[in-house]
């Protein structure tokens, strides 16, 4: 079933987005650093950001730049880091309301458990909706429970990106229902075809042969992606001349190269390290495999549709509503070397077979899963929850009077990644709180 916006948006919010006044929407990430839910971050607040509205994006780690604000800068968006300090941050939810006021932020829109703990009581300072997506279950699974049991009471709207998710996170009773929405992740579509150029520059750049066979896999090194799993399996399922070629760096790459030394595979198997050529990357794969031990939905699996491969995934969150099992690609069971080994070998060994499966792949990405689509998704709850808005009678907002208090008293942590927008500390400036009511 496609995956779409549900759980209580009703029908009369689907309007076009352009109907809203301009809006200034803050995205809070825990940070900049390459991954799925920044690179939705990205292409959503790049969407807003062309329809006219203004847009911030915040991220508040202890280390939060990264890769990801240069590529938002490019899209004019503005980008500030407030990062947090050591431990639980009793100040940050003060300055995040600060900025917020300085901003004029009409709608807070947090990303995962960090920005959820910290933002949303920012935003309900500032008297604003606020907008939690889990873009996966959370990992720690009792550490911050009780932070983001308490941090959802000031969420106006929690949005699950698959119907698994959506599920997993009702069962722990994590958000209130009526509360809860889906909003499937979508992909800038137009980067992603097969390319049959790149397929054999990319080729030659890596030193692979033009008629090898090649298993690959997009995204960071770390235990939950599991691709331990994958190594073990490509040294099952992979001809002598073929391929596994592993992009993204993380905490496992030692580990993984070890563990192919150990296997023997360790002149078959390629690390790439962190590429910002993804596409390019795609093209010169004939199978993409994903063998995490749990996931959202994953960029990285529609990505791989869109560039026409067939792909066998572990059977995790939802992975299972983009991929056809039979049809697109295979499902495996998770953590099991045996059924991921012989699902490879079939597709290398059958390349009519894995043709088929990618052209049916991109067929449905191209169909359920661009940007665009999930842009607007996000647009109709945005109006849905701003027209149900009524600010609460204050002679000042919180976040005005505290964004006059750091302004009179000390400088926020927070500084401006954005060029031409100022050095990113609050002004010394702000008019007094009365001059702030709501």
């Amino acid at each position: 079933m496609e995956t779409q916006v549900a759980h209580g948006i009703e029908d009369r919010a689907r309007r076009d987005s352009r109907a809203l006044q301009r809006l200034a929407i803050a995205h809070v990430v825990s940070s900049f650093q390459t991954g799925g839910a920044e690179q939705v971050v990205v292409d959503l607040a790049a969407s807003q950001r062309a329809a006219g509205h203004d847009v911030l994006a915040v991220a508040i780690a202890e280390d939060p730049d990264g890769p990801r604000a240069e590529q938002l800068r490019r899209r004019g968006v503005e980008v500030r880091l407030v990062p947090k300090g050591p431990g639980f941050d009793r100040t940050l939810t003060a300055r995040l309301a600060a900025l917020f006021a300085t901003k004029g932020v009409t709608l807070v829109h947090a990303h995962n458990h960090l920005s959820l703990i910290y933002a949303a009581p920012a935003g309900w300072l500032h008297r604003v909706p606020v907008i939690h997506t889990k873009h996966g279950v959370s990992q720690d699974m009792e550490g911050r429970r009780w932070l983001r049991s308490a941090a959802s009471a000031f969420v106006d709207a929690h949005v699950a990106v698959s119907y698994p998710t959506a599920a997993a996170v009702l069962g722990r009773r994590e958000v209130d229902r009526p509360k809860l929405h889906v909003v499937a992740n979508g992909i800038d579509l137009s980067r992603f075809a097969p390319d049959p150029a790149a397929r054999g520059r990319v080729r030659a750049e890596l030193a692979i042969p033009q008629d090898a066979l090649v298993v690959g896999s997009v995204g960071r090194l770390s235990p939950v992606k599991n691709h331990a799993l994958l190594v073990r399996a490509a040294a099952r399922a992979l001809p002598r001349s073929g391929r596994l070629l592993l992009v993204g760096d993380g905490p496992e790459r030692g580990r993984l190269v070890a563990l192919a030394r150990e296997l023997g595979v360790s002149d078959r198997a390629l690390f790439a390290g962190e590429r910002h050529d993804v596409p390019a990357l795609l093209a010169a794969l004939d199978v993409f495999a994903l063998p995490s031990l749990s996931e959202g939905l994953p960029l990285a699996l529609l990505e791989a549709m869109a560039a026409g491969l067939p792909t066998v995934a572990t059977d995790v969150g939802g992975v299972p509503t983009a991929l056809v099992d039979g049809e697109t690609g295979f499902l495996v069971p998770s953590g099991e070397v045996a059924p991921l080994a012989a699902r490879l070998a079939e597709l290398l060994a059958d390349p009519a077979l894995a043709a088929r499966m990618g052209r049916r792949g991109r067929a449905i990405a191209l169909r359920r899963y661009s940007a665009a689509r999930m842009a607007e998704r996000y647009m109709d709850l945005y109006a849905l929850l701003l027209a149900r808005h009524t600010p609460r009678a204050a002679a000042v907002r919180p976040s005005s009077l505290l964004a006059w208090i750091w302004g009179a008293s000390q400088r926020p942590r927070q500084i401006t990644a954005a060029p031409g927008r100022g050095d990113g500390r609050a002004s010394g400036d702000h008019p007094p709180p009365a001059a702030l009511a709501s």
